[in-house]
């Protein structure tokens, strides 16, 4: 069975860190997002269909052509216009039966088992609390697809649909009907209502596990919360005699922990980075490669790509650190309102409810900070941006 999976697009609402990378690649718990989606159905898959198009040579080069011994094929969108146009192009390889995941959709490998046990066409569903926000699936009384209403005000069931698909290679004749929606893209929602009038049968999968769309930079920092609460100790890196490393932690081999540092799990440190000496990593945090997290410095539940630094005296909290982010001595990261509401960051030039009570930052690669900086909860700044010593920075730089 091929398992194609959806890795074409740039991810705006995941700015700056989609600036120079696609949204796929982002790490969750020291791996892609690609990676985990790719865990998840290597019991069912024999070979991958990676539709690539945003920086889709990054996303080769990361992968190469196999997943842990499964091979990878490549096809290329090249402009986004939908999840059906995307679909089709894995056409020219696609021979038999196949299923549709999506590169920053996170699930457990009992729904695409599910799917690739289902008959013919199948669609993912999962029951969720506000129906009003998703596409709302109906269900025949033999348990198949009856109709999908896109965020009805009076939904008719309370079963999402997950985005996740199996098809037999028949749905190109379909897709290949399918007509712009009014947002100018060709959906494959269109092409099931098609499938469905051509009197042909979709069953539904009813799924109760993990489902995150990650999307936005918090979403981001949820599916690292996610990853690493399944981690299990492994320490092959070299750790100082006066260090403590508590819990389930993994640090890789030619990583460096100093001594007076303290490292309380869940947490993953990469290859070649380096901790303290007396440095504080806690709560859910990925540190990735050449990272280096100096003197006095604490971080909680915060990702730091490859390349970051953060060398003495900052606090790092609930945060997003972009590739060869540099903060200068006594940067401070506010995570929590005064008020004790909901931190908002602004998405796509609107104020978004994150709904989470601790969010620090989101830095875009290459961002620099001088010393004595504040950066207050919910701000992001974009890739390269600079801040002057001893400013206190209210509001989103350089995003525009």
């Amino acid at each position: 069975m091929y398992g194609v999976v959806l890795a074409a697009g740039q991810g705006t609402r995941m700015r700056p860190l989609t600036d120079v990378q696609p949204k796929p690649l982002l790490p969750a718990g020291g791996r892609p997002l690609l990676e985990h989606v790719f865990d998840t159905c290597l019991d069912v898959v024999d070979e991958f269909v990676v539709v690539i198009g945003y920086r889709g040579a990054d996303v080769r080069a990361k992968l190469g052509n196999a997943y842990r011994g499964t091979p990878i094929t490549y096809v290329e969108q090249d402009e986004p216009a939908g999840t059906a146009h995307a679909i089709e192009q894995a056409e020219s390889v696609i021979d038999e039966r196949f299923i549709v995941l999506n590169g920053d959709v996170l699930v457990n490998s009992t729904l695409p088992n599910a799917l690739a046990d289902a008959h013919g066409h199948a669609i993912a569903t999962t029951p969720v609390s506000d129906p009003t926000a998703y596409g709302v699936v109906s269900v025949a009384p033999d348990g198949s697809l009856e109709e999908i209403v896109e965020k009805p005000s009076d939904p008719p069931t309370d079963l999402a649909n997950v985005g996740c698909y199996a098809f037999e290679p028949a749905v190109f004749e379909y897709i290949d009907q399918t007509e712009q929606s009014e947002r100018g893209e060709f959906e494959i929602t269109e092409t099931l209502d098609r499938l469905l009038n051509d009197d042909h049968d979709i069953s539904v999968v009813e799924y109760d596990g993990q489902w995150l769309d990650v999307g936005r930079p918090w979403e981001l920092l949820t599916a690292n919360e996610w990853i690493l609460a399944d981690i299990q100790r492994d320490i092959r890196g070299k750790v100082a005699d006066g260090a403590r490393v508590e819990g389930d932690v993994v640090i890789e081999k030619d990583a460096t922990v100093r001594d007076g540092v303290v490292i309380e799990g869940p947490a993953v440190v990469k290859s070649d980075a380096e901790i303290g000496p007396n440095a504080y990593v806690r709560g859910a945090t990925a540190i990735g490669s050449g990272v280096h997290a100096g003197h006095g410095v604490e971080v909680k539940n915060s990702i730091l790509l490859s390349g970051a630094a953060v060398p003495h005296l900052s606090y790092i909290g609930d945060s997003i650190l972009g590739r060869d982010v540099n903060l200068g001595a006594g940067t401070q990261v506010a995570n929590l309102r005064h008020d004790d509401k909901s931190v908002q960051m602004t998405v796509k030039g609107e104020r978004v409810d994150t709904g989470r009570r601790k969010l620090g930052v989101v830095l875009g690669n290459g961002v620099k900070t001088g010393i004595n900086v504040s950066l207050n909860a919910g701000v992001k700044l974009g890739s390269d941006v600079r801040v002057e010593p001893g400013a206190t920075v209210m509001r989103d730089r350089g995003l525009e």
